[in-house]
């Protein structure tokens, strides 16, 4: 909100970025492992319904932080690139999202590079997509969000729950 959409453009290139890395560890190195050992990503699933659980929790209890628009720091593309490659290389949820949902999409059988790469480019230009989307949402909302910060927390509550009740429920391995 402070540094406006085309700034926001590298964070979100950061992110794909280590989602892609993210991604094809999990399809190369760990894909076979779950395909195998399919109890594991029941627990996996779990944890990741328990953490989901855990961050609507912590969502909806947060205080909001005060939103300025008019102090902004200079910061370099590179500085946005890193920014969004740490947060989404450092996240626990990335980390469970593509063990739990990429390889229901893949046969293991088959040539599953192919499958791999028509996901993650999917994967990538939509996640991009709606981080841009964000970006451009969250500049035309800023004075609504100023004036409704606690209104933000409780939809965020609401979608990690449902998330987490959609993961409940359609998740068998």
């Amino acid at each position: 909100m402070n540094y406006g959409v085309q700034k926001c453009l590298w964070s979100a290139l950061g992110d794909i970025t280590a989602n892609f890395i993210q991604a094809t560890l999990v399809i190369f190195v760990l894909g076979s492992f779950f395909s195998d050992n399919p109890n594991i990503l029941t627990i996996f699933k779990w944890i990741g319904v328990i953490y989901l659980l855990y961050l609507a929790f912590d969502i909806y209890k947060l205080e909001p932080k005060e939103i300025n628009s008019k102090i902004v720091y200079s910061k370099s593309i590179f500085s946005f690139f890193k920014d969004g490659f740490l947060v989404a290389a450092t996240s626990p949820k990335a980390w469970l999202f593509f063990p739990l949902i990429f390889p229901q999409f893949i046969d293991f059988n088959s040539n599953y590079v192919v499958q791999f790469f028509i996901l993650i480019i999917t994967y990538v230009v939509l996640d991009f997509l709606s981080l841009v989307g964000y970006a451009i949402l969250a500049q035309k909302l800023i004075y609504w969000i100023k004036a409704n910060p606690k209104t933000i927390n409780k939809i965020s509550t609401i979608v990690l729950i449902l998330i987490a009740l959609i993961i409940i429920f359609t998740q068998n391995f």
